[in-house]
């Protein structure tokens, strides 16, 4: 059991210091406890999707004028999840016209970058 939980300090201490995952400031230690576990989970989901999207071609890397980088960050890799988690064949809307509203392709390609990208 000891070793166990050695096991788990190390891990969550090798996550503050390669993932930047802070200690959290939540009123009870409970709240503390359950925290980093769940950021650990969603960093590790976030970057197995990523990885697929990644195999497919399908995971860009944002430049900027003033930035350049050869590889995805963790930014670019979530953004491209949630490109494809809401992108408009995974929404069902109302089959009633009146509900509605066309936009320009481009215009809701610029809206779901936004969107993908806000912090």
């Amino acid at each position: 059991m000891v070793s166990l939980a050695l096991a788990r300090e190390v891990t969550f201490q090798e996550v503050r210091t390669h993932l930047g995952v802070e200690t959290q400031r939540q009123w009870s230690d409970l709240a503390i406890q359950r925290t980093t576990p769940v950021l650990l989970g969603l960093f590790s989901i976030i970057t197995l999707l990523a990885h697929q999207l990644a195999r497919g071609g399908k995971l860009p890397v944002r430049q900027a004028a003033w930035y350049s980088k050869a590889q995805p960050t963790f930014s670019d890799a979530i953004a491209a999840v949630r490109e494809q988690l809401w992108h408009p064949m995974n929404f069902f809307t109302s089959r009633s016209e009146q509900h509605v509203i066309k936009i320009p392709r481009a215009l809701f390609a610029g809206l779901c970058q936004a969107a993908c990208y806000a912090a």
